[in-house]
Protein backbone atom coordinates (compact mmCIF):
# COMPACT_ATOMS: atom_id res chain seq x y z
CA UNK A 1 0.00 0.00 0.00
CA UNK A 2 1.41 3.15 -0.94
CA UNK A 3 1.57 6.59 1.15
CA UNK A 4 -1.95 7.78 -0.24
CA UNK A 5 -3.57 4.82 1.22
CA UNK A 6 -1.64 5.48 4.29
CA UNK A 7 -2.97 8.67 5.12
CA UNK A 8 -6.55 7.67 3.69
CA UNK A 9 -6.84 4.98 6.48
CA UNK A 10 -5.44 7.17 9.48
CA UNK A 11 -7.85 10.07 8.40
CA UNK A 12 -10.86 8.30 7.24
CA UNK A 13 -10.68 6.17 10.65
CA UNK A 14 -10.26 8.83 12.64
CA UNK A 15 -13.00 10.65 11.06
CA UNK A 16 -15.31 7.62 11.40
CA UNK A 17 -14.71 7.12 14.93
CA UNK A 18 -15.15 10.73 15.73
CA UNK A 19 -18.17 10.13 14.13
CA UNK A 20 -19.96 7.40 15.60
CA UNK A 21 -18.81 8.31 19.22
CA UNK A 22 -20.98 11.89 18.66
CA UNK A 23 -24.11 10.13 17.25
CA UNK A 24 -23.91 7.09 19.57
CA UNK A 25 -22.61 8.03 23.05
CA UNK A 26 -26.09 8.31 24.22
CA UNK A 27 -27.04 4.80 23.83
CA UNK A 28 -23.92 3.20 25.20
CA UNK A 29 -24.44 5.05 28.51
CA UNK A 30 -28.05 3.97 28.53
CA UNK A 31 -27.80 0.09 27.86
CA UNK A 32 -24.87 0.14 30.20
CA UNK A 33 -27.48 1.52 33.08
CA UNK A 34 -29.78 -1.03 31.53
CA UNK A 35 -27.26 -3.95 32.47
CA UNK A 36 -26.31 -2.68 35.37
CA UNK A 37 -27.06 -5.15 38.33
CA UNK A 38 -28.59 -1.63 40.87
CA UNK A 39 -30.97 -1.48 38.12
CA UNK A 40 -31.40 1.17 35.23
CA UNK A 41 -33.38 3.84 37.66
CA UNK A 42 -30.79 3.90 40.20
CA UNK A 43 -28.02 3.32 37.77
CA UNK A 44 -28.84 7.18 36.81
CA UNK A 45 -32.03 6.50 34.13
CA UNK A 46 -31.66 9.35 31.20
CA UNK A 47 -29.67 11.57 33.78
CA UNK A 48 -26.57 12.97 32.18
CA UNK A 49 -26.52 10.45 29.29
CA UNK A 50 -24.19 13.65 27.71
CA UNK A 51 -21.89 13.31 29.98
CA UNK A 52 -18.31 12.49 28.85
CA UNK A 53 -18.83 12.94 24.84
CA UNK A 54 -16.41 15.40 24.21
CA UNK A 55 -13.46 12.90 25.83
CA UNK A 56 -14.57 10.01 24.23
CA UNK A 57 -14.81 11.45 20.83
CA UNK A 58 -11.51 13.11 21.12
CA UNK A 59 -9.88 9.78 22.48
CA UNK A 60 -11.60 7.93 19.51
CA UNK A 61 -9.94 9.46 17.02
CA UNK A 62 -6.51 8.25 17.62
CA UNK A 63 -8.09 4.68 18.68
CA UNK A 64 -10.39 4.71 15.14
CA UNK A 65 -7.12 5.83 13.61
CA UNK A 66 -4.82 2.84 14.67
CA UNK A 67 -7.42 0.52 13.78
CA UNK A 68 -8.00 0.81 10.22
CA UNK A 69 -4.21 1.88 9.36
CA UNK A 70 -3.61 -1.96 11.17
CA UNK A 71 -7.05 -3.59 9.24
CA UNK A 72 -6.06 -2.43 6.23
CA UNK A 73 -2.52 -3.13 6.58
CA UNK A 74 -2.82 -6.92 7.62
CA UNK A 75 -5.25 -7.38 4.87
CA UNK A 76 -2.62 -6.20 2.47
CA UNK A 77 0.19 -8.07 3.67
CA UNK A 78 -2.13 -10.98 3.88
CA UNK A 79 -3.76 -10.78 0.14
CA UNK A 80 -5.21 -13.45 -1.43
CA UNK A 81 -7.63 -13.85 -4.15
CA UNK A 82 -11.14 -12.50 -3.24
CA UNK A 83 -12.54 -15.90 -4.32
CA UNK A 84 -10.25 -17.92 -1.82
CA UNK A 85 -11.94 -19.35 1.25
CA UNK A 86 -8.91 -18.32 3.01
CA UNK A 87 -10.63 -14.70 3.08
CA UNK A 88 -12.76 -14.54 5.98
CA UNK A 89 -9.63 -15.42 7.69
CA UNK A 90 -7.90 -12.74 6.85
CA UNK A 91 -10.31 -10.65 8.11
CA UNK A 92 -10.67 -12.07 11.54
CA UNK A 93 -6.98 -12.07 11.11
CA UNK A 94 -6.76 -8.31 10.53
CA UNK A 95 -9.64 -7.33 12.81
CA UNK A 96 -7.85 -9.23 15.71
CA UNK A 97 -4.69 -7.65 14.83
CA UNK A 98 -6.35 -4.08 14.80
CA UNK A 99 -8.80 -4.66 17.95
CA UNK A 100 -8.29 -7.92 19.98
CA UNK A 101 -12.00 -8.48 20.97
CA UNK A 102 -14.53 -10.97 19.69
CA UNK A 103 -16.89 -8.21 18.72
CA UNK A 104 -14.29 -7.38 15.57
CA UNK A 105 -13.82 -11.18 14.63
CA UNK A 106 -17.53 -11.25 14.07
CA UNK A 107 -18.29 -8.03 12.58
CA UNK A 108 -15.55 -7.50 10.21
CA UNK A 109 -15.44 -10.58 8.41
CA UNK A 110 -19.28 -10.56 8.11
CA UNK A 111 -19.11 -6.84 6.62
CA UNK A 112 -16.83 -7.71 4.44
CA UNK A 113 -18.50 -11.12 3.50
CA UNK A 114 -21.82 -8.97 2.61
CA UNK A 115 -20.18 -6.28 0.79
CA UNK A 116 -18.49 -9.21 -1.47
CA UNK A 117 -21.94 -10.43 -2.11
CA UNK A 118 -23.39 -7.22 -2.83
CA UNK A 119 -20.72 -6.62 -5.03
CA UNK A 120 -21.09 -9.88 -7.15
CA UNK A 121 -24.67 -9.16 -7.58
CA UNK A 122 -24.23 -6.15 -8.78
CA UNK A 123 -21.54 -6.75 -10.77
CA UNK A 124 -19.73 -3.66 -9.40
CA UNK A 125 -17.64 -2.57 -6.56
CA UNK A 126 -20.06 -1.74 -3.51
CA UNK A 127 -20.71 2.24 -2.65
CA UNK A 128 -20.36 3.87 0.50
CA UNK A 129 -23.94 3.62 1.54
CA UNK A 130 -24.16 -0.04 0.69
CA UNK A 131 -21.40 -0.53 2.43
CA UNK A 132 -23.01 1.30 5.28
CA UNK A 133 -25.87 -0.70 4.72
CA UNK A 134 -23.20 -3.97 5.45
CA UNK A 135 -21.93 -2.31 8.39
CA UNK A 136 -25.32 -2.07 10.31
CA UNK A 137 -26.69 -5.75 9.06
CA UNK A 138 -22.82 -6.75 10.02
CA UNK A 139 -22.80 -4.78 13.70
CA UNK A 140 -26.28 -5.56 14.58
CA UNK A 141 -25.76 -9.29 14.27
CA UNK A 142 -22.42 -9.10 15.96
CA UNK A 143 -23.84 -7.19 18.64
CA UNK A 144 -26.52 -9.66 19.28
CA UNK A 145 -24.37 -12.43 19.67
CA UNK A 146 -21.94 -10.90 21.50
CA UNK A 147 -24.42 -9.23 24.48
CA UNK A 148 -23.70 -12.22 26.86
CA UNK A 149 -19.99 -10.97 27.03
CA UNK A 150 -20.76 -7.64 26.83
CA UNK A 151 -22.98 -7.75 30.17
CA UNK A 152 -20.20 -9.69 31.96
CA UNK A 153 -17.96 -6.72 31.16
CA UNK A 154 -20.40 -4.23 32.67
CA UNK A 155 -20.92 -6.68 35.44
CA UNK A 156 -17.21 -6.84 36.57
CA UNK A 157 -16.38 -3.22 35.88
CA UNK A 158 -19.40 -2.30 38.08
CA UNK A 159 -19.01 -5.02 40.85
CA UNK A 160 -18.10 -4.06 44.71
CA UNK A 161 -14.46 -3.76 45.14
CA UNK A 162 -13.40 -7.32 46.60
CA UNK A 163 -16.21 -9.62 45.40
CA UNK A 164 -15.73 -12.39 43.32
CA UNK A 165 -16.95 -10.81 40.38
CA UNK A 166 -14.75 -7.97 40.63
CA UNK A 167 -11.79 -10.58 40.04
CA UNK A 168 -12.52 -10.17 36.38
CA UNK A 169 -13.33 -14.01 35.91
CA UNK A 170 -15.42 -13.73 32.43
CA UNK A 171 -17.06 -17.24 32.97
CA UNK A 172 -17.57 -16.82 37.21
CA UNK A 173 -19.61 -13.55 35.97
CA UNK A 174 -21.62 -15.02 33.19
CA UNK A 175 -22.56 -18.07 35.26
CA UNK A 176 -23.47 -15.53 38.40
CA UNK A 177 -26.06 -13.64 35.86
CA UNK A 178 -27.34 -17.16 34.59
CA UNK A 179 -28.09 -18.47 38.11
CA UNK A 180 -29.61 -15.07 39.02
CA UNK A 181 -31.71 -13.93 36.28
CA UNK A 182 -31.33 -16.32 33.43
CA UNK A 183 -31.17 -15.95 29.86
CA UNK A 184 -33.24 -12.71 29.56
CA UNK A 185 -30.34 -11.56 32.42
CA UNK A 186 -27.32 -12.59 29.92
CA UNK A 187 -29.29 -10.68 26.74
CA UNK A 188 -30.44 -7.86 29.04
CA UNK A 189 -30.18 -4.37 26.84
CA UNK A 190 -29.66 -6.71 23.73
CA UNK A 191 -32.13 -4.05 22.13
CA UNK A 192 -30.70 -1.15 22.42
CA UNK A 193 -27.11 -2.80 21.89
CA UNK A 194 -28.28 -4.13 18.86
CA UNK A 195 -29.57 -0.58 17.74
CA UNK A 196 -26.77 1.54 18.70
CA UNK A 197 -24.51 -0.40 16.98
CA UNK A 198 -26.61 -1.15 13.97
CA UNK A 199 -26.74 2.80 13.65
CA UNK A 200 -23.28 2.64 14.71
CA UNK A 201 -21.58 0.07 11.94
CA UNK A 202 -23.74 2.21 9.44
CA UNK A 203 -22.26 5.17 10.48
CA UNK A 204 -18.47 4.13 11.18
CA UNK A 205 -18.31 2.07 8.12
CA UNK A 206 -20.17 4.15 5.79
CA UNK A 207 -18.37 7.52 7.19
CA UNK A 208 -15.13 4.89 6.71
CA UNK A 209 -15.58 4.59 3.18
CA UNK A 210 -16.51 7.70 2.22
CA UNK A 211 -13.77 9.40 3.71
CA UNK A 212 -11.43 6.64 2.35
CA UNK A 213 -12.87 7.03 -0.73
CA UNK A 214 -12.83 10.61 -1.34
CA UNK A 215 -8.89 10.38 0.43
CA UNK A 216 -8.03 8.42 -2.60
CA UNK A 217 -9.58 10.23 -4.94
CA UNK A 218 -7.90 13.64 -4.33
CA UNK A 219 -4.71 11.60 -4.18
CA UNK A 220 -5.10 10.59 -7.31
CA UNK A 221 -5.77 13.64 -8.87
CA UNK A 222 -2.81 15.90 -7.14
CA UNK A 223 0.22 16.52 -9.35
Amino acid sequence: MDRPGFTASLVAGGVAGVSVDLILFPLDTIKTRLQSPQGFNKAGGFHGIYAGVPSAAIGSFPNAAAFFITYDYVKWFLHTDSSSHLMPVKHMLAASAGEVIPFSLVQFPLWESLKALWSWRQDHVVESWQSAVCGAFAGGFAAVVTTPLDVAKTRIMLAKAGSSTAGGNVLSALHGVWRTQGLSGLFAGVFPRMAAISLGGFIFLGAYEQTHSMLLELGRESP
